[in-house]
């Protein structure tokens, strides 16, 4: 088995199932138009199960408002942490306004803030609110308006939020933050009235429309899970998507004791945590292009007058950094929140080395050498399993004239040839399929890193060395345009650029150094195949090219070495090459 062949052949393949396919399956099964439909309201008898109970319903569709008039026109107070600035919307206790400061929308330093979250009626709105249900009782909706402790909400100064009802019912809502993306809300029920009422608190997530990396069909993003999420019962969740909910009816429930549910994007997340001790129904819903998540307590509590009923849960609104997201996980007792990011199958692969690269990244400085030093890591990690297939590609090099001496005296007796290879295997001890178990060891590897390169956000618009300014976008310099001197920009499929070419020239290095394959015609193809893996690459993140581009020097130091301590293979080659030259003379005269 030839090392380089195979891998090439297993990435080929799984390449073209991970990007063919969604072209194939939109063709022969088209995804039905949603089915969109507005949850009914329904109250419940006391104690009874609030699973049904709808805590808001989604706005109608209305021509969007501007973000400047919507951020005026009602009174806030100030959300200000070293990761988070934005205001609070008096009315409705909405968090709607958040900025992420330590994340830009483009490469340049003085580019506007990421914003994750937005207000009601704006054209991307996205915003928070916790509130109760109940029933013998006014609750607070999202046009109540609060009276707030303070005027800022800082991790040094949290605010209360107040609102009495007409029977001197009271509700309050104690907000705190943190120095990352963590807000607490603790909520206060005092019944100041003359009768006992039952009541829940919950918390909302609603959102309009989807995010940009949550395309369809085709989109490189479409194996990463980019949409509604949740963990339940100890259990992530990744089943729904966005099209799903509003498929299924307009919404879909769970019950959980514990967990979490929200909406994940590809670097951010909004999330809403209940108490963990506390049976919940989860809910996602949709109605036209408004996606919510909902959580509420499976019951409701009866609290008798004079008597204080309360409950508290968290928001997530921030970046999907792994060190933070692991924290809340472990000092929190969250769990899986950094499941939020979808490492996959081997995620087990996956997490190891994403901390060897965030550890190296913190010792270099740049993630380019980052990446480089993890590549070392990982090749040097396969160095066992890439001896052991050499000398198995040498063994069977070695037996390659008895094995065509045998295919020239039984060609016409096939079962007699399949014994006679296998009897002449075992007296050579040699094992054919030695050679392909390495591949397979190798595949989750290479998925787990495609992973962490693809879904890392501590890879976004980090540099790496000369024009390679951000290591999540592809190499912009190609030759297609005389690497920027002509003034027009190719289109994506023929930009190349400097580290795709390169991924090319080495992967063909390669191949010259591997013994060539008998048949002409597969020669051919992987003649050809450097240059077509060097075009479906282009359009990925240059993190991941130079990855690739490190392993494949990489690969070929180490075939050198291999090279060296089996003279005999090299030697096997060269006369394999000699009695071909020889034998297509004596064709041609």
């Amino acid at each position: 088995m030839d090392d380089k062949r195979n891998l090439i052949f297993a990435v080929l393949l799984t390449g073209l199932i991970l990007f063919g396919w969604p072209y194939v399956a939109s063709y022969f099964f088209p995804t039905p138009a949603p089915v969109t439909s507005s949850a009914k309201t329904a109250t419940s008898p006391a104690g009874a199960a609030t699973s049904d109970v709808q805590v808001e319903a989604a706005p109608a569709k209305t021509q969007a408002v501007p973000l400047s008039s919507a951020l005026q026109s009602t009174a806030r107070i100030v959300v200000e942490t070293p990761k988070l600035k934005g205001s609070i919307n008096l009315e409705g206790a909405k968090i709607d306004d958040l900025l992420l400061l330590t994340h830009r929308t483009a490469l340049a330093k003085d580019s506007a803030p990421v914003r994750l979250f937005a207000p009601s009626g704006t054209k991307d709105a996205y915003f928070a609110r916790f509130g109760w249900a109940g029933t013998g009782v006014t609750v607070p909706d999202d046009k109540t308006v609060w009276t707030p402790s303070g005027n800022k909400l800082t991790p040094t100064t949290p605010v209360t939020l107040s609102w009495t009802n007409s029977l001197n019912q009271k509700f309050d809502i104690a907000l705190s933050i943190d120095e990352n993306y963590m807000i607490t809300a603790k909520q206060t029920f005092t019944n100041g009235g003359t009768a006992p009422v039952e009541i829940a608190n919950f918390a909302l997530l609603s959102r309009t429309g989807k995010p940009a990396d949550a395309t369809s069909g085709g989109s490189i993003f479409t194996h990463i899970h980019i949409g509604p999420m949740g963990v339940f019962d100890d259990k992530p969740n990744y089943d729904w998507g966005y099209v799903d909910v509003a498929e299924n009816k307009g919404e879909t429930s769970f019950t959980s004791t514990g967990g979490w549910l929200g909406f994940t994007d590809k670097y951010w997340l909004g999330a809403l945590i209940p108490d963990q001790k506390t049976p919940v129904s989860a809910k996602f819903r949709a109605s036209g292009d408004v996606y919510q998540a909902q959580v509420i307590p499976t019951r409701y509590t009866s609290v008798a007058p004079g008597a204080v009923l309360n409950s508290g849960s968290r928001l997530f609104a921030g970046a999907k950094e792994m060190a933070v997201l692991d924290a809340y996980s472990k000092k929190l007792g969250i769990p899986y929140l950094d499941y939020a990011i979808d490492w996959g199958w081997f995620w087990f692969i996956a997490i190891p080395f994403f901390w060897i690269l965030h550890w190296l990244f913190g010792l270099f400085g740049n993630f380019g050498l980052a990446i480089i030093g993890l590549t070392i890591v990982v090749r040097g990690f396969m160095y066992p399993v890439a001896q052991k297939q050499f000398a198995s590609m040498a063994q069977m090099r070695a037996v390659q004239p008895k094995l065509k001496a045998l295919q020239e005296r039984w060609k016409d007796d096939k079962p007699r040839l399949q014994q006679e290879m296998m009897k002449l295997y075992k007296d050579e001890k040699v094992n054919p399929l030695a050679g392909c178990l390495p591949i397979v060891l190798q595949i989750p590897i290479f998925f787990a890193l495609y992973k962490i390169l693809l879904l890392s956000i501590e890879m976004r618009h980090q540099p790496f060395v000369l024009w390679l300014k951000d290591l999540s976008a592809p190499d912009p310099l190609t030759p297609i345009n005389l690497f920027g001197l002509l003034p027009f920009d190719p289109p994506s499929f023929i930009a190349i650029g400097i580290l795709p070419i390169l991924l090319g020239v080495t992967m063909w290095l390669m191949q010259r150094l591997n013994p060539q394959p008998m048949d002409d015609v597969q020669k051919q193809v992987f003649a050809v195949m450097p240059w077509f893996l060097m075009f479906i690459m282009a359009p990925f993140a240059a993190g991941l090219q130079l990855y690739w581009v490190m392993s494949n020097l990489v690969s070929i130091a180490q075939q050198k070495w291999l090279y060296s301590r089996h003279p005999a293979l090299r030697e096997q080659m060269a006369r394999d090459a000699q009695e071909k030259a020889a034998a297509k003379a004596k064709a041609g005269s």
